[in-house]
């Protein structure tokens, strides 16, 4: 059925279904291992694209409806200028019959829209858990080639080559001294040497000593001595004489 008063190009593919048929027939060639929900995909993916179809069918079909009701009430001003009531009368009734038909266009397209989010949301949803499975599929077959005793194994190893490495460094700084063995006999024979100086200086003769020489002359007689004071320098010379 025409409804837009012009001559129907079916053979032309629409924008919509060209981009979405290039994204499906792109997406199909990816493994073959998932055919079943590649089939699922491409069937959600066409039922999208028929949904959008039939939402820029409703627009257009809009626009024509608003086209002829912007006419009708053209015509329904000209025949009430000509007097004909009649005439504009049923230019009006048409025009009421379009506008409840845009209402309806209106929410089928509320209705198409509502239906492609929601299989959109689908389709998501079930790609995230397509890629969950997957994850949880590569991560038990990791666990499963990384047993728990081979960890075990391999950190006793580790654990093992480290004590190892330790005992062959602490070789390596070990000083080498020849005479480091007889350290001993070394210590007790300097400890004989030390004890044998000691005694030495015991018994060494203490040193005479060196005292000045007496004077061979006379000590210098005092001017203005006294008797008292000249007894007692001649007694002084005496001592030293006897020394």
């Amino acid at each position: 059925m025409n409804w837009f008063g012009r001559k129907n190009e079916s053979n032309k593919p629409s924008a919509i279904s060209a981009t979405t048929n290039n994204r499906t027939n792109g997406g199909s060639g990816h493994g073959g291992g998932g055919a079943g929900g590649g089939a699922t995909i491409t069937s959600t993916a066409n039922t999208v694209v028929n949904l959008r179809e039939n939402i820029a069918t409703q627009e257009k079909r809009e626009a024509h409806l608003e086209k002829k009701i912007e006419l009708l009430t053209v015509e329904a001003k000209a025949k009430m200028a000509k007097k004909d009531k009649k005439g504009a009368l049923f230019a009006l009734k048409r025009k009421k019959l379009y506008e409840a038909e845009i209402d309806k266009i209106a929410n089928i397209k509320m209705t198409l829209e509502t239906q492609v989010m929601n299989l959109e949301s689908a389709a998501q949803n079930a790609a995230t858990m397509s890629a969950m499975k997957s994850g949880t599929a590569q991560m038990k077959k990791i666990r499963q080639e990384t047993d728990i005793d081979q960890v075990d194994d391999l950190m006793d190893e580790i654990k093992e080559e480290m004590e190892m490495a330790d005992e062959i460094s602490n070789a390596l700084a070990q000083p080498v001294d020849p005479l480091l063995t007889d350290e001993d006999e070394l210590l007790a024979e300097l400890e004989e040497l030390e004890a044998e100086d000691v005694t030495e200086q015991l018994l060494e003769p203490m040193k005479k000593m060196e005292l000045p020489d007496v004077p061979s002359t006379e000590l210098p007689s005092i001017k203005n001595a006294t008797r008292e004071e000249e007894a007692e320098l001649k007694q002084l010379e005496a001592e030293l004489a006897g020394l």
